[in-house]
């Protein structure tokens, strides 16, 4: 129950940062180009500083030997997850083939039901309940997961008519992003041992910046959704099934083959975390740059965001502690 109430309470911190975010935007008190700005400050500086700092603290031989097992639970997660998504997406958006706008849809309801928000989010609640250990096996449990959003999430979000560079070309881009240079250099940087040779100025400033990431995503999501009508992103119906899934239902299946096998209680944490969070920025991220209908995923974002500060300690207190 401590963790529970630890959760729910985590979880109130980042509505109050979300709406914080949300009140900046409405009341015009933060210029237009915020969100851009924000999430540019996320990507290249505050995640990979959080990842950098974990991996450098704790990735040594003998922990990643001991956590090596998650990998592979991640990969097949995420392959199931992809698998999944494609039937479940085609309930979503049928008779693709009658317009671009509609297969594009398809796509954007393909990545929502494979990934949650679980790299912002997801450390950020980690760290903020359960503190640097538990944070790099969650690292080590969404490392495929990290690879796959690189290479297929964004393969599928960039419409065909706009990205010519092919599936090969998107492995290189995703491979050469912040978060994964990051991620790839701490463990380098731990399994080596040169970590006691990284002056502690420095990892300071690692420490400090990552503990920024968790509060400016959660701004940064309600700066998001401060930029549309409350109203307008209520009204469709088929966001709230798709929210029931991600958020209640897929989780629910993943952690209960867990539980059937008899799986460790930190793999289910993990793995409950990673797919109990709500949808990502990248719905409404890449349909805006392309020139998008950005409405869906800013609904998506919005309506499981919200749903998602009872729904994740409810799982938690249901599937890691009752059952």
């Amino acid at each position: 129950m401590g963790v529970f109430n630890l959760t729910l309470t985590q979880m109130l911190v980042m509505f109050v940062l979300m709406l914080t975010g949300y009140i900046l935007k409405k009341g015009n008190f933060i210029p237009d180009n915020s969100s851009a700005v924000i999430s540019k400050v996320l990507a290249f500086v505050l995640a990979p500083a959080l990842t950098l700092n974990n991996q450098i603290a704790n990735c040594t031989p003998k922990t990643f030997s001991e956590n090596s097992q998650l990998i592979i639970y991640g990969l097949v997660a995420v392959l199931i997850a992809v698998g999944i998504s494609y039937p479940l997406s085609a309930l979503f958006v049928r008779n693709k083939n009658k317009s671009p706008e509609l297969a594009y849809q398809r796509q954007i309801y393909k990545y929502a039901l494979t990934f949650g928000n679980f790299s912002y989010m997801g450390n950020y609640i980690v760290l903020g309940i359960w503190g640097d250990v538990m944070l790099f096996k969650y690292t080590m449990f969404t490392f495929i997961m990290n690879i796959v959003v690189f290479i297929w999430g964004i393969y599928i979000l960039v419409p065909k008519s706009a990205d010519s560079r092919g599936i090969l070309s998107n492995l290189k881009a995703g491979l050469l992003t912040p978060a994964f240079i990051s991620l790839v250099l701490g463990m380098v940087i731990g399994l080596t041992g040169l970590s006691q040779y990284v002056p502690t100025f420095l990892t300071s400033s690692l420490n400090n910046a990552g503990g920024c990431m968790g509060p400016m995503a959660m701004l940064l999501a309600g700066i998001v959704i401060g930029e549309y009508k409350f109203s307008e992103l209520l009204k469709n119906k088929k966001i709230y099934i798709v929210t029931f899934l991600r958020l209640i239902v897929i989780p629910a299946v993943f952690v209960s083959v867990l539980k059937f096998l008899n799986i460790s209680h930190d793999i289910i944490v993990v793995m409950l975390i990673a797919y109990a969070t709500p949808m990502g920025l990248n719905t409404v991220v890449f349909p805006a740059a392309y020139g998008g209908d950005t409405r869906t995923g800013a609904s998506m974002t919005m309506i499981s965001t919200i749903l998602s500060i009872a729904t994740i300690p409810l799982m938690y207190y249901i599937f890691a502690v009752l059952l």
